[in-house]
């Protein structure tokens, strides 16, 4: 098997029986499945009954498998830091997804979803974005496969994520303003499904995490699944080993660590940790740590954990990191939070800031906002001179520069 395959056909089978796969029915134990109004109904049925149909087949597989390898760049490189690893004593691993073509791991993702829009017959695109990485990612891919682009974003992640709204631009995307709610991911989400909901013929959603109702999650981490998949065969070459001491990813809604996880799952002894945005303080108010402070109910179509007030009002997250600032978390991370499988801490904003120029100054790679949360748990975890520690390095930190640049003040 190539090392960008993903898992098909009599793999799909032994999931049934696997337990932190998805159900047939759409869920992660307790979390998941598709809590849709009527009018969305005929939108998610149809993903849901082709999904796995389309993308087992074997055009699909051969021009994604090609697009990942030409287009994205892929395999991207399984980087020894040197210097980082002597600083903490350990063996430490970046899975470079910074290196892929628009900077992050969200073009895996997005690669896969146009491919499946253009099997379904769809002509219009649409998207949310937070942080602006998926923006760029689906606007890319409409770019490359001539389709209209509609991107949602909320007004402050507008002001604040600017390089990335010019790209969209300038890809031919039209880039929406969301001015409701706290003007972030969670209401550039809301408006993108009531576009949906009001253009189901022709227009296609790509969400951007493995977040909203069943089919997405599964899809969505169907396509970053690459990450893992390679990063075994990288570790084996490397270490003479695939499986890790250990996986650390940060999370929002957790794209990038359920592909990072995602071939471990059934690995016990692999440790997996995902970071959340602990923002200004788990205790202040202003934090985006969901699992830390949140509790069961519906966001987004999808039964999951989720930030909200004793009347079961979604409340406002808050985080430095505009890829992170979403008051829900994807079910497969809410499964594996409740079952034990992965450990979840949180970092704020200064430790945030601190793990960025770290490994700036250590290994000369400037991370993401959104990624530097997994470095900064290297100081908060017990490692041993001899562990085999990865960090799915998501993203550049190209996009945060001018927050880079006033705090540190160069």
């Amino acid at each position: 098997m190539a090392i960008g395959m993903l898992i098909y056909g009599n793999e799909k089978k032994k999931m049934k029986t696997m337990k932190y796969q998805v159900n047939e029915k759409g869920y992660y134990g307790e979390f998941g499945g598709a809590w849709i109004p009527e009018m969305m109904y005929t939108n998610i049925d149809e993903l849901k009954h082709r999904y796995l149909e389309i993308i087992e087949s074997d055009d699909f597989k051969k021009e994604f498998e090609q697009l990942l390898k030409d287009y994205v760049g892929r395999p991207s490189p399984l980087y020894y830091a040197g210097r980082l690893s002597e600083h903490y004593g350990t063996k430490i691993y970046l899975k470079r997804e910074d290196l892929n073509h628009t900077g992050s791991h969200k073009l895996n993702n997005t690669i896969g979803q146009i491919l499946l829009a253009q099997k379904l017959g769809k002509t219009r695109i649409i998207a949310e974005t937070g942080a602006g990485q998926h923006g760029v990612a689906t606007a890319t891919v409409c770019a490359l496969k001539g389709m209209k682009c509609v991107v949602y974003m909320g007004a402050l992640d507008v002001s604040r994520q600017a390089p990335n709204v010019k790209k969209m631009k300038m890809l031919g995307a039209e880039v929406i303003p969301v001015h409701s709610g706290n003007k972030t991911l969670k209401d550039a989400t809301n408006e993108a499904m009531r576009d949906w909901i009001n253009n189901p013929e022709d227009t296609h959603y790509i969400i951007g995490s493995v977040v909203g109702p069943h089919p997405y999650p599964d899809m969505v981490a169907r396509f970053q699944s690459v990450i893992s998949k390679e990063m075994k065969v990288q570790l084996r070459e490397q270490t003479g080993s695939e499986l890790p001491t250990r996986i650390l990813a940060c999370v929002g809604g957790g794209s990038n660590a359920a592909g990072a996880f995602y071939h471990y799952l059934e690995n016990e002894e692999v440790e997996l940790i995902g970071v959340e945005a602990a923002g200004k303080g788990i205790d202040t108010g202003e934090t985006a740590a969901t699992l830390t402070v949140g509790s069961p109910g519906v966001l987004h179509a999808s039964r999951t954990m989720l930030m909200q007030n004793t009347d079961g009002q979604i409340t406002e997250p808050y985080s430095i990191s505009a890829g992170l600032d979403y008051p829900g978390i994807g079910p497969l991370h809410a499964h594996l939070h409740k079952t034990g499988r992965a450990k979840f801490l949180s970092a704020t904003d200064e430790e945030v800031l601190q793990a960025v120029l770290l490994l700036t100054q250590k290994e000369g790679i400037i991370p993401a906002l959104e990624s530097a949360h997994a470095l900064a748990a290297l100081e908060m975890i017990k490692m041993q001179p001899n562990d085999v520690n990865v960090i799915n390095l998501s993203g550049s930190g190209n996009k945060d520069m001018e927050t880079y640049l006033e705090y540190f003040g160069y």
